[in-house]
């Protein structure tokens, strides 16, 4: 996965990653005998769903999908999908350049910063 933009979003049942579980689990257990079970694993370790990159703040919206999943109601989803960009893009547009370089420099380097939790529950940067 690559993203080069002033907002990322994700439809809310969508993965983003740079690999699929399958070739993770290939990778960490150096097996020919995988299971659904090894690849659940790997999915779960990569944290790769729209929730999950939403609290790391990789991504900054889900967008919600029609009930059951976007393939159940294409024409919907996209209805969605639209109104969301054309939202945004509206917002974008009336925001300063200068604005928009901050937000975009704050966010791609504050990627990778994590915090160390001590014990009793504290947190040391």
């Amino acid at each position: 996965a690559l993203s080069v933009a002033d907002r990322l979003v994700m439809l809310e049942h969508a993965i983003y990653s740079v690999i699929s579980p399958e070739g993770c689990a290939a990778i960490l257990w150096e097996s020919d005998k995988l299971t659904q079970e090894d690849f659940s694993r790997a999915a779960s370790a990569l944290k790769l769903t729209a929730s999950d990159l939403l609290a790391f703040n990789v991504i900054d919206d889900i967008i919600n999908e029609p009930l059951g999943g976007a393939h159940t109601d294409m024409d919907e989803a996209a209805r969605i999908v639209k109104e969301y960009i054309v939202d945004t893009l509206k917002t974008l547009k009336e925001t300063p350049k200068d604005v928009l370089l901050q937000q975009r420099y704050k966010k791609f380097t504050s990627m990778g910063v994590y915090r160390q939790v001590q014990e009793g529950g504290g947190s040391a940067s």
